[in-house]
Order: structure tokens, then C-alpha cells, then sequence
């Protein structure tokens, strides 16, 4: 109820597929909480500190190609859409990076996604249940952006499709919230 009135999101109940530990997730508290353990074991000073920061959280995502065929895809963490459904065709290629004639969304191929990590995954699906740390994305986000707040789109395919109208479905959403760090001391 509390949660309710104050509009937030309960964000701790969400655990994705690919088990990425997520921000302020209980997974990240887990952590934090057996890192702690671990210093009061060793007699090793610490604080824990409270940091304000943009949490995300994806809840549903799918790409289709024409009217029906489902396309494996994957949206990298801090994708959002306005309106949660986006149609168009990629208009252009620049540097690797493929621009959608929509809502500024990028595509890239999992070859440039496995170029960037010097991995070797073999299609999306592998990537959709095993991805890199959250934290590992974010800098191949930054990266392709060249913006620590860019919250485009980017969806990874096995192969860029420019012969046909995709539609981009994306729930996710980005809120103020507050996680935990320890400092030595």
C-alpha cells in the first residue's frame, strides 16, 4: 500500500530471464550483504552509503518482422519507448550502428555485439540467457552512443533486416531510486 501511494515500482519482485543481477535488485543486496559479512569477519572497516540513481527495469519485449514473424532480439538495459510500440524500417547504416526511421532506435548485429566483448556467442537466443553483467553493457551502450544518459533503444539482431517493416514492442521504464555501496574506511 505504501509503495502504492508513493507511485513505486516494487522492483525487488522482477528477475529476468538472462539472471542478470540488476541494480537495487535482491541479488545486488545479496551481494552486498555477504561482502559485508565477509569485512566484519576480517576486522576490515567499512560503511554502507545510500546513492540516488535512474534504476530500470524491462517488463516485456518483442520484435516482429511484417505482421507476424517473430524475430529474436535483444533491447539493451536503459531502452525505453514513449509509447511502448514502435513501426518502421531501418532507414540507414553508420559505423556499424543501423538507424531506425522511428523514435531514434539503434541496431547493431550480434557480430558487433561479440566484437565488443571478444565473445563468440553463436545467435540471440544464447545472448538472451547469458548475457554480460549489467555493468559491462552499460559501457557498450555508452559506447555506441558516446552518452552516459542515452536512453535510445538498442536491439541486438543475428542479422540486420532492411527489407521489410519491423515492429518494435518495449515495456520498460526508468525511475528515480536508491541502492546501496560499501566504502572502505
Amino acid at each position: 500500500m505504501q509503495r502504492e501511494q508513493q507511485h513505486k515500482l516494487m522492483d525487488e519482485m522482477f528477475c529476468p530471464i538472462s539472471n542478470q543481477t540488476l541494480p537495487a535488485s535482491i541479488e545486488e543486496r545479496l551481494e552486498l550483504y555477504t561482502r559485508r559479512n565477509q569485512l566484519e569477519d576480517e576486522n576490515i572497516n567499512y560503511k554502507i552509503i545510500k546513492q540516488k540513481f535512474l534504476n530500470y527495469r524491462q517488463f516485456n519485449f518483442r520484435l516482429l518482422k511484417g505482421k507476424k514473424e517473430d524475430i529474436p532480439a535483444y533491447a539493451l538495459s536503459y531502452s525505453t519507448l514513449p509509447r511502448k510500440k514502435a513501426q518502421g524500417k531501418i532507414e540507414y547504416s553508420f559505423e556499424n550502428i543501423h538507424y531506425f526511421n522511428r523514435e531514434e532506435i539503434l541496431f547493431i548485429t550480434l557480430k558487433c555485439y561479440n566484437d565488443f566483448f571478444k565473445l563468440c556467442y553463436k545467435n540471440v537466443k544464447a545472448l538472451l540467457f547469458n548475457p554480460p553483467s549489467f555493468q559491462e553493457e552499460m559501457m557498450l551502450r555508452t559506447n555506441l552512443t558516446k552518452d552516459i544518459l542515452n536512453l535510445s533503444p538498442i536491439i541486438v539482431l543475428d542479422e540486420i533486416i532492411t527489407d521489410a517493416k519491423l515492429t518494435l514492442y518495449l515495456d520498460a521504464s526508468t525511475y528515480e531510486d536508491i541502492k546501496e555501496k560499501i566504502i572502505l574506511i
